[in-house]
């Protein structure tokens, strides 16, 4: 019978995610089938599944940990924010509408027979499911319309484990303060506790967990030492990427208010060659990049309007000039042509606005969102790629007629006459090693890079790690039959 566990937080980014992949990894290298869910998510980096729809990106890397495809039930209902206070809600993979902070509320209760739903076909197919939280497990103020934590475990009676962060300080409140404030009945229904994220000796530690394990009356399953290699895995968050310093090659990417679906940049990112550098808010695009690569982006016409009020659209003019190379990937390629036009406002605000103009193309934005695994070859050469789509609009224009893509039968992409200036709507393009080598050649530098490979070793790694430092036995015993 299908058992189930629930990997809340003490707060938002303390490392949940990783962690469920890396016990994904780990029970079914025991040999058990194991399948990862999250009721609830709030992200803009978004994977396409195989049964065509789209899902938290974590959730996808936690499927590939278990040796499963993803599917649109891992991730029933998914928030992408599109401004400060509205989010396009896609419910059990598909566009559902959209929704601003207030009213979401409301809209919660018509979701939770999706949420469980889904829930259960995953339980009909696997011997464990893995389940995930968002944020905090003690957000008192939204308990009664809660469908990521504490409401989705008792609805589903799924017993929880609390992961919390030390290296963000106060672990011992972090874990205490959680119990103090939960309802005495979400309270009880918190098995264990894991620390994650230790520095140094672990056992310098020992008291603090015993401390937290008299006051609570929970298991303590684990101190996670920090795990150095999190980095070669694909980042939840934009801003993982920014603090690594690789080689001579510089690759400057625009933090847009609403970057999505940055996947593109991972492989970069591991590439001993490359430096990737997130271009916040306030900065001036680096003079000395050798490619400015402008990712997706979930509001482009605002976006684009944002990228202008940085002066970036000055400082590519002159990259240009220097001779460097620009992509654009998805939003960023809707921004590099001439002109974008939104009738219908799917993007934001009805209007049609000038694009940056350096690729002779124009985007026309339309309701219907493209979702799709596809396989392409380049022009010229032939070398395979791979990726997704996941985008609203189509992109027509002269330079179109030197698309740089075969895409499952069809031309995609466009570039400038002298091939420095390249769009395309393939996300992922960049985890084929042969087209990276190829592509970094062209900016003058190498790679011998096995990204897929590096990936695979790494999610084994990190499995050994949490083997080693939390007690997997345990966290198994607690895993109880779903109840509702």
């Amino acid at each position: 019978m299908t058992r189930s566990i629930m990997f809340q937080g003490t707060g938002s980014n303390v490392g949940k995610s990783i962690l469920v992949a890396g016990l994904a990894r780990a029970y079914r290298r025991r040999g058990l089938s194991v399948a990862p869910f999250k009721p609830q998510n709030m992200s803009n980096n978004a994977a396409v599944t195989v049964d065509g729809g789209e899902i938290g990106r974590a959730q996808a890397l936690q499927a590939r940990a278990a040796g499963r495809d993803p599917i649109n039930d891992m991730n029933p209902v998914l928030l992408k924010p599109e401004t400060d206070t509205g989010a396009q809600i896609i419910v059990q993979g598909q566009r559902s509408g959209r929704s601003v902070a207030g009213s979401f509320g409301k809209e919660k209760a018509r979701l939770l027979p999706k949420v469980l739903e889904s829930f259960q076909r995953l339980c009909d197919s696997a011997d464990l499911v893995l389940v995930e939280g968002a944020g905090s497990a003690a957000e008192t103020n939204l308990r009664h319309s809660d469908i990521a934590n504490m409401g989705f475990a008792t609805t589903a009676g799924v017993p929880v484990v609390l992961i919390a962060d030390i290296d963000r300080g106060g672990v011992i409140a972090q874990v205490v303060g959680s119990q103090v404030v939960l309802d005495p009945a979400d309270a009880a229904r918190v098995r264990g506790f894991v620390i994650n994220r230790f520095r140094g000796d672990v056992t310098l530690f020992d008291k603090g967990r015993d401390d937290i394990a008299s006051r609570t009356g929970w298991d303590a399953l684990g101190v996670v030492p920090w795990f150095a290699d999190a980095w070669r895995l694909p980042a939840e968050d934009m801003l993982d990427l920014a603090g690594r310093k690789g080689g001579a090659c510089k690759v400057a990417v625009p933090q847009l208010p609403r970057t999505a679906n940055f996947d593109d940049l991972d492989p970069l990112s591991a590439e001993p060659s490359v430096t990737v550098e997130i271009i916040p808010p306030g900065r001036p695009l680096p003079g000395d990049a050798d490619l400015v690569l402008i990712p997706g982006s979930k509001s482009t016409m605002s976006d684009l309007a944002a990228f202008r009020a940085e002066g970036w659209d000055i400082d590519l003019q002159a990259h240009i000039r220097r001779g460097g190379h620009v992509l654009g990937i998805c939003g960023g390629y809707q921004m590099l042509g001439k002109w974008i036009d939104d009738p219908d406002g799917v993007d934001g605000t009805p209007g049609r606005v000038p694009g940056l103009g350096h690729l002779d193309v124009e985007t026309r934005m339309a309701p219907q969102k493209r979702l799709a695994l596809s396989r392409a070859r380049t022009r010229p050469g032939g070398l395979p790629v791979s990726g997704y789509e996941i985008h609203m609009g189509a992109t027509s224009g002269p330079d179109c007629a030197r698309a740089w893509l075969d895409l499952d039968g069809r031309a995609e992409g466009a570039a400038s006459p002298d091939g420095r200036i390249r769009g395309c709507y393939l996300h992922g393009l960049f985890t084929e090693d042969a087209f990276r080598a190829a592509y970094l050649q062209d900016l003058g530098h190498g790679s011998d890079l096995a990204y897929e490979a590096g990936v695979e070793a790494t999610l084994d790694a990190l499995a050994d790690h949490l083997e080693a430092h939390m007690d997997l036995d345990r966290i198994l015993d607690l895993a109880e039959s779903p109840s509702f």
